[in-house]
């Protein structure tokens, strides 16, 4: 049993099943030269351990083999997927069988030999037709499920609307991802998001922390994980030896998915030659960026909101009322550790234990100090009931200054009329 040909990004895998050794790989690299991965079976045995409800495919199989046979196969496929294409091979006495065999769900039959034009032809439409079954299953999925995406990345903005369409586009191929963004933004709920669009959404969906993975392990993971997702956190902390080992298993062998997770730059490190610069380019492929909370400040009350709601469920505690104060305070932070600074803040002001800020050793200087002339701003406003002209004057600032100040921090005067 080998497999041929690249990993494809839709259906277009061939499960070519023939006990006469010449007859197969010659059908296979027909069927390799048509850009099909194909993997070659020479035996019932060999083949049924290949089908599944989301084998993502179309089987080909002869009738006449030792043990069981071609019908054989064709009736255990029927039982596991009655959706799955199977066409049979027949010699030229067994052409009233194949008819029969029709009856009992085989999608198409050929005598053989067969014109490599004759063979491709029903190939490739065996190939249209289980394509259209699993991208109906994949949206029937969908609605029952509702969408991944709109439920977990959540966010109003143009940035958040465009991430989310990225999601579903990569989840409809079957390439490796690559989750890039900056600490805390959430590369492994993305990479969730991403299997859970995916054909392969009721398979596993494993995760582990790169750094700790071997060329063992790795192995070990992707056999489990079978036509699921294998999410790396941090694919920058592979070692070189699992680093190769990766490799090897995403170029030679019938896999799940990769999701992989970097805070890093790859591409640096790549070219600095601390990262495999194969493997970079493999994983470069499809690439989802999610952004900072500091491009996309729209979508901070929508997150913080969702994250106090969560944290008072999960507390028992009556959802606080966030007043625009404290909106007006997030709005005007920049959020270095991103999602994960804003859930921690939510958690903080869920059980009254703040207003809404990030604590101080979760931000720089610069944030520190925003957060101080913010407050002035702010103090300055309520004085003089949202006068803005008379605020300025108070702080002795040209009106066009303070004017400015207000837009950078998202402070609105009006908010403080009395």
């Amino acid at each position: 049993m080998s497999g041929l040909g690249r990993r494809g990004t839709a259906v277009e895998r061939v499960l070519m099943v023939d006990d006469d050794l010449s007859v197969r790989e010659a059908l296979g690299q027909t069927l390799e030269l048509a850009d099909l991965v194909v993997t070659l079976a020479g035996s019932y045995i060999e083949a049924k351990d290949h089908i599944s409800r989301d084998f993502a495919g179309v089987v080909v199989t002869d009738i006449r083999m030792p043990g069981k046979d071609g019908f054989q196969l064709l009736e255990y496929a029927y039982e596991i997927d009655p959706e799955l294409p199977v066409i049979l091979l027949t010699g030229e006495g067994d052409i009233p069988m194949a008819v029969k065999g029709i009856s009992s769900g085989a999608f198409d039959f050929l005598e053989k030999p067969c014109a490599p034009s004759e063979f491709l032809a029903v190939v490739e439409k065996a190939i249209r037709t289980r394509a259209l079954v699993l991208e109906n299953r994949r949206l029937k999925r969908q609605v029952a499920q509702g969408d991944a995406a709109a439920r977990l990345l959540r966010g109003t903005s143009q940035i958040s609307r465009k991430m989310r369409e990225e999601a579903r586009a990569v989840s409809r191929s079957a390439a490796d991802v690559l989750v890039t963004g900056e600490p805390g933004v959430g590369t492994a709920k993305m990479a969730e998001v991403v299997h859970l669009l995916s054909a392969g959404s009721q398979a596993p969906f494993l995760k582990f922390s790169a750094a700790s993975q071997t060329a063992e392990s790795l192995a070990a993971a992707f056999l489990e994980a079978k036509d699921g997702s294998v999410f790396l956190d941090e694919v920058a902390g592979l070692s070189s030896v699992a680093q190769f080992a990766l490799l090897d298993l995403l170029e030679h062998h019938d896999r799940p998915r990769l999701i992989a997770g970097t805070y890093a730059d790859l591409r640096k490190l790549a070219g600095d030659g601390t990262f495999s610069p194969d493997l970079f380019y493999r994983l470069e492929a499809a690439v989802i960026r999610i952004p900072p909370l500091r491009e996309r400040r729209e979508d901070i009350p929508v997150l913080f909101r969702h994250y106090v709601d969560i944290a008072c469920e999960q507390a028992g505690l009556p959802s606080p009322n966030v007043t625009p104060d404290v909106m007006a305070r997030l709005l005007a932070q920049d959020w270095p550790g991103n999602a994960r600074s804003l859930m921690n803040a939510a958690m903080r002001f869920a059980m009254g234990l703040s207003e809404g800020e990030a604590q101080e050793d979760e931000l720089g200087l610069a944030e520190q100090l925003a957060q101080v002339e913010r407050s002035l701003l702010i103090a300055a406003l309520q004085r003089h009931d949202g006068n803005a002209t008379e605020a300025a004057k108070g702080l002795k600032l040209p009106r066009k200054t303070f004017y400015d100040k207000l837009a950078r921090h998202g402070v609105r005067a009006e908010l403080y009329r009395g």
